[in-house]
């Protein structure tokens, strides 16, 4: 018969689960399994058919209450530019360190300076990125 300890442990091998593979599921079903533990503390003599039936709601119950908590805090994955660095510049407003002749210049963007394509334009102008060509910038006047 499985005793109310057994869902404790399983429910810290589950959180031991979720630090070495993060993503909050086994986090939830841990959760789940310690509930277990608690209800089987104060009624012991649940069989286990109703053990694995009330584990088994429990997790669905707490898998989509953790969805329902990131989705709520706004948790959800950022734009991911990992080797496309010159993505998060669109949109945003720089100074043209030299001038644009024959459509392409340097501008000043965060700490270095990028090569740009775009209309002939002075040195010291402000531009606006709008696409990204491989580690060209394209811009237009701001």
């Amino acid at each position: 018969m499985i005793e109310f300890w057994h869902w404790w442990v399983i429910a810290v091998a589950l959180a031991v689960v979720e630090i070495w593979a993060p993503g909050a599921a086994f986090l939830w079903l841990g959760i789940a399994a310690g509930v277990v533990g608690v209800v089987l503390l104060v009624y012991p003599g649940l069989g286990w058919e109703g053990e694995l039936l009330l584990f088994a709601a429990l997790a669905i119950a707490a898998v989509l209450a953790g969805r329902a908590i990131y989705r709520r805090a706004g948790l959800h994955a950022a734009p991911n530019h990992l080797n496309r660095r010159a993505e998060q510049y669109i949109g945003t407003l720089h100074t043209l360190e030299t001038a644009i002749v024959n459509g392409h210049g340097r501008a000043h963007v965060g700490d270095t300076s990028w090569t740009v394509q775009g209309p002939d334009l002075p040195a010291g102008a402000t531009v606006r990125v709008v696409a990204v060509d491989g580690v060209v910038l394209k811009v237009e006047q701001a």
